[in-house]
């Protein structure tokens, strides 16, 4: 194995290694008109009765997750592992065991995506090379599920956002909250005036410190900050609902809690971000990692002019100037719930391959969700007003 930055790769903080240092290449071999690139990409000739054939490179928690989703879905067959962790990949080779993954796992991604019997790329990685990863996958017209964010800085999303405007391969990012019936039942009641005009929104993720081993987590150059790893969910959640973007942001964070724990330790345990909307309209978004068990909680809430919502119940409460009784309710009609919103938007992705659609989270929501939690961790680190067109390329 060639040798890489240890900083970046110890087996509890990084499952695949880092691009090489070698500018990519790939388009150069397909560049021509622009039509080449206009066409759908096309499942590989390997791949009988339209089976899609998948890679996956990452395959730690969120990649192990991932996986399981993949080899669940019909028509689908799991051939290639890429990890720097032996016992990362002899994991995975058991859970996909029944898909017989082949023989030659991978240590180098970018062998992964030489591979042509390949149609579709899982990218479950820390955050920091979600950029040269998606790229390359991108490059050589794969299908790409990425997991979030699009990317660590604002020039990571303006290069993936480039890369996929010229491949034929489909870019999906992984905003699974959308495929929860109910989450999604609400926006989309908010989205149609359900509860009039939106005047403003909250949401808060408060729980106990994430997982102490995967040390990447609590490395800012890493992983963004837990604002840009974590707590894009929330956004994308939001800025679906507003069908928009927020214009400027402000906020405050910092350890006071879990100073050097892990050793290094430059994610805050807790923060506050406003986000201001078009028409006036702000979402208060807190969150904290210190909060003991059965003490708060999470919410995310929409109130609008005539009703408030809650997301994850899909109910709404009918809005009264001075509430002298509990208020008028309304649980919305939720279609297919049951089942796992991973497994949902798994099996999306695949459909949206086989029917040449647009995913419901496609590259543009993805760099709406990135860019806005990127403003955010930039207001909150520099303590000043940051305004979307400082981050938007």
């Amino acid at each position: 194995m060639p040798k890489v930055d240890e900083r970046l790769t110890s087996a509890s903080r990084l499952n695949v290694l880092p691009p090489k240092a070698s500018p990519l290449t790939r388009r150069s071999l397909i560049a021509g008109s622009a039509a080449a690139f206009s066409a759908p990409a096309v499942l590989s000739a390997q791949s009988p009765n339209d089976e899609i054939r998948v890679g996956i490179i990452g395959v730690g928690g969120r990649g192990s997750n991932l996986l399981r989703r993949i080899i669940r879905s019909p028509g689908v067959k799991l051939v290639a592992i890429c990890d720097i962790d032996p016992e990362a990949i002899a994991r995975a080779r058991q859970t996909s065991s029944e898909h017989n993954p082949d023989s030659d796992t991978f240590t180098e991604f970018r062998e992964l995506l030489d591979r042509k019997d390949i149609d579709a790329v899982f990218v479950a990685t820390p955050v920091n090379l979600h950029k040269e990863m998606a790229m390359a996958a991108l490059e050589v017209h794969k299908h790409l599920y990425l997991e979030k964010p699009v990317g660590r800085t604002k020039e990571d999303v303006a290069a993936v956002m480039r890369a996929s405007q010229t491949s034929r391969g489909l870019l999906q990012l992984g905003f699974q909250l959308r495929y929860d019936p109910r989450r999604s039942a609400a926006v989309r009641h908010v989205r149609e005036g359900g509860i009039g005009r939106i005047a403003y929104m909250q949401a808060d993720r408060h729980s106990g410190d994430l997982p102490r081993r995967k040390t990447w987590y609590f490395d800012a150059s890493i992983s963004g900050n837990m604002i840009v790893e974590q707590a894009v969910h929330i956004i994308d959640l939001m800025n679906w609902a507003m069908d928009g973007h927020p214009v400027k942001a402000y906020g405050a964070g910092g350890i006071n809690v879990y100073q050097g724990e892990p050793a290094g330790r430059t994610t805050y345990d807790n923060y506050i971000c406003i986000y201001e909307y078009p028409n006036d309209v702000r979402l208060a978004f807190s969150h904290i990692f210190i909060n003991p068990r059965g003490f708060g909680g999470s919410r995310e809430q929409i109130w609008g002019t005539e009703w408030a919502i809650d997301l994850v119940s899909a109910t709404k409460h009918k809005l009264d100037p001075q509430p002298r009784r509990p208020a008028e309710s309304e649980e919305l009609n939720v279609e297919g719930e049951g089942g796992n919103m991973n497994q949902r938007a798994v099996d999306a992705f695949f459909r949206h391959l086989r029917d040449n659609s647009e995913p419901l989270n496609n590259a543009e929501w993805g760099r709406r969700a990135t860019l806005a939690a990127i403003m955010g961790r930039t207001a909150i680190e520099e303590q000043r007003i940051v305004r979307w067109d400082e981050v938007a390329e």
